[in-house]
């Protein structure tokens, strides 16, 4: 087993115990006979990812048609996933590759605190989305105030400030722990619950208060979603218009596919206890909540919403500016 720390002594000079200083991210453990069709497969849904978020960021940009609040958000969604996925999947592909990868201490904090942050301002970002939503179809007369440029701003500041300040408290508790046993983190990247399970001392003053702010800022929001959508369907249902109906739901149906997908993965690798039943199927799971959400998304914005592929084909097919001679 490789330590990487220094040697600490006691009150005699003796050495007592070795502070760790490194980990060793250990990545698909007995499953790493597949690290070669596992990186091609990973690489090429990186490469996705990167293409499809980026051609809706641009599309969202250049389309005038676009430039309302759902697509403010959703360009704002785009550029999150790519910091999402970008936090994680270099140092997965090169993990997978090499079995036994090497991460110092404040390198890995920070993968987790990057990683936590984005999450969170997800899970900020789809309640916002979801009230843009609800106004647009259960006040529309007032949808011109109540989500004007000034209030999408305003909001989708808050799911960032947000997002980033929620980690805080857990990664400075987590960077006070003393890490002196094994390195090695059975896992592809640095999540909290492999990293403090390698702490030494007790580690309960962070996983409560953790699991007590996980559940705050995931619930809550999600809890406005479920309401938001309750209110919609309860709207739609009530329009005499089978045709009217139908333009509702597909006005907030790729929204709500989104939601289904990023909180059902959310609850399978973090509401199932798969880490220690089953660790090798946890990190599944967590490549498909690292990898798989984040290539779903344009993917699914694309297919079902006619407006992004009326502007994604006006891009495509732009003639370039030529310069004068």
């Amino acid at each position: 087993m490789h330590f990487g720390g220094n040697i600490l002594k006691d009150g005699n000079g003796s050495p007592n115990h070795t502070l760790i200083t490194e980990f060793i991210l250990l990545g698909l453990g007995n499953l790493h006979e597949l690290r070669i069709p596992m990186f091609v497969v990973f690489l090429a849904v990186y490469i996705v990812i990167l293409t499809g978020n980026i051609i809706i960021m641009a599309v969202v940009l250049t389309d005038h048609s676009l430039h309302t609040a759902m697509y403010f958000f959703l360009g704002n969604l785009s550029f999150l996933e790519i910091c999402y996925t970008t936090s994680v999947v270099p140092k997965m592909l090169k993990t997978l590759l090499t079995a036994h990868e090497a991460i110092s201490f404040s390198a890995c904090l920070l993968q987790f605190y990057t990683f936590g942050s984005l999450a969170v301002t997800e899970c900020f970002l789809l309640a916002a989305m979801s009230y843009d939503r609800y106004v647009a179809i259960c006040q529309p007369l007032h949808y011109g105030n109540l989500m004007s440029l000034r209030v999408c701003i305003q909001l989708a500041i808050g799911s960032w400030v947000g997002g980033f300040l929620t980690p805080v408290f857990t990664i400075i508790m987590v960077s006070m722990l003393p890490f002196c046993a094994s390195n090695e983190i059975n896992h592809f990247f640095c999540d909290l619950a492999p990293v403090i399970k390698l702490a030494c001392g007790d580690t309960q003053k962070v996983r409560f208060p953790s699991f007590l702010i996980s559940i705050l800022v995931t619930f809550s929001p999600f809890l406005l979603t479920i309401i938001s959508y309750y209110k919609i369907v309860s709207t739609i249902l009530k329009i005499p218009s089978a045709k009217s109906k139908q333009k509702a739901f597909s006005t907030c149906s790729s929204h709500l596919i989104v939601v289904t997908v990023f909180y059902g993965t959310l609850m399978v690798v973090y509401g199932v206890p798969t880490t220690t039943w089953y660790p090798n199927l946890s990190k599944v799971f967590s490549m498909l909540y690292t990898v798989g959400t984040p290539m779903v998304n344009p993917i699914i914005y694309s297919l079902r919403n006619k407006d992004v592929q009326n502007a994604l084909r006006k891009l495509l097919t732009r003639k370039p500016i030529l310069p004068l001679e």
